[in-house]
């Protein structure tokens, strides 16, 4: 089969190389994406945002299926465009890709069909966001309404905090939404819980914990993810039994009901506490960096799994995992995710000395005569499996070592909390 994936991160630089392992893949084109993705594939510099040209590229090609790694072209409606053109495509229509691309759309839903999830309301002026902070304790989680690169959730201690942040997105700081939602802060453990889902089906796609912020110890701002391990050990097999039936089974039902029945990947965003799980988030494609563990984990043909979604056949076929663990650190530019410098050059990435279970997974790379640069926040996902969260991390420090770029950094402490339990 000829493929075509959509992304340039490191999320489908992971694909990629799933799709590249399988026997059924003929050739695979990336719109547009990087460095790592080159040496497996041909990229396209194409828009993603540009359908038409996505779909001109398609026709040429001749593709059989186009696969779609990041949010932004399914929030704007790209399965849509391709159905329409009679194109096999893999992930969630517009309305169905609004679990992510609004969170007001996903809140309202979790109040319909009585979905476990925080305390909320959604606010449009100053005043709305006032009259919320009167009726609730601190901390208050602000999220601004749509697509914010992973960036847009902010927890304030005080009220002032709030509301300097909620003016913030009014103003516009976030182009795809002036709108946000208030929620209460709930304290525990997140979580994420994937699944991969045709019309009719549902099945396990793996699990996975991520830190968002910049510092160790999970200090400093959010970012699009520093890091994460799989599998997730905090879901239980009872509390993963309450995701279903409670979240999961509820939503593709209000789904199907509204005849947008989803079919993609889904991600689960979860806080546990005391073995109860609540909903955080919906994300209508697998997470970055969280992909990048949960793939090399996998161990039957990803691009079978894939057809069988799209066919809406996946009730014929059985997923298998192996028993092994699995981590990825990101290297991100310094400055990150503030202002940083792109365009700087990496050196020493060719000779690492990369075993059967261990990966580098490129994000913001490309190549500049010959050069690998830089181009993006997050850099570089190293990546490696094994039977020991400490030992796989130690392993992907010295490997990260290795690599010759001064204008990059790396939290140090990823895994801490299971590492530290034992």
């Amino acid at each position: 089969m000829n493929i075509a994936l959509i992304g340039s991160g490191g999320r489908e630089h992971a694909i990629c190389q799933k799709i590249h392992e399988s026997k059924l893949t003929k050739k695979i084109i990336c719109i547009p994406g990087n460095a790592g993705t080159k040496n497996i594939a041909e990229n396209l510099e194409i828009d993603i945002s540009n359908f038409n040209k996505i779909y001109k590229a398609i026709k040429i090609y001749k593709i059989d299926l186009v696969i779609v790694g990041p949010e932004e072209p399914l929030v704007k409606g790209l399965v849509n465009f391709l159905e329409t053109k009679k194109v096999k495509v893999f992930g969630p229509n517009k309305f169905a890709s609004r679990l992510e691309g609004s969170k007001a759309f996903m809140k309202k839903l979790c109040k319909k069909y009585n979905i476990p999830t925080a305390k909320f309301k959604i606010c449009r002026n100053k005043k709305e966001v006032k009259s919320f902070l009167e009726k609730v304790s601190l901390p208050i989680v602000v999220k601004a309404d749509g697509l914010a690169a992973g960036k847009g959730v902010t927890i304030c201690k005080n009220k002032k905090h709030v509301l300097e942040i909620s003016e913030e997105i009014f103003k516009g700081k976030f182009k795809s939404s002036k709108k946000l939602v208030l929620e209460e802060f709930i304290q525990g453990e997140e979580a994420s819980y994937f699944l991969i889902v045709d019309k009719y089906t549902f099945k396990f796609f793996g699990t996975a914990q991520d830190h968002k912020r910049v510092k160790e110890n999970d200090k400093g701002p959010n970012t699009g993810g520093m890091g994460a391990y799989s599998p997730a050990s905090i879901i239980s097999k009872t509390i993963e039994k309450k995701i279903i039936t409670k979240i999961v089974k509820p939503t593709i039902f209000a789904l199907r009901k509204a005849k947008n029945p989803y079919r993609g990947f889904l991600y689960v965003g979860l806080m546990i506490r005391n073995n109860e799980p609540y909903l955080i988030e919906f994300n209508v494609r697998m997470g970055d960096p969280e992909c990048q563990v949960i793939l090399p984990r996998l161990k039957s043909d990803f691009l079978k799994e894939i057809i069988y979604a799209v066919n809406n056949n996946l009730d014929k076929i059985n997923i298998d995992w192996k028993k092994e663990k699995s981590m990825t650190i990101v290297l991100c530019s310094k400055g990150y995710p503030g202002f940083y410098k792109k365009n700087k050059e990496i050196k020493n990435l060719d000779r690492l000395n990369l075993d059967k279970k261990s990966f580098v997974f490129h994000a913001g790379t490309k190549i500049i005569k010959d050069r690998l640069v830089s181009n993006g926040g997050r850099v570089l996902n190293v990546t490696s499996t094994g039977n020991n969260f400490y030992k796989i991390r130690k392993k992907i420090i010295n490997l990260i070592s290795e690599i010759n770029w001064k204008y990059g950094f790396f939290r140090k402490d990823i895994g801490w909390k299971i590492i530290n339990k034992k």
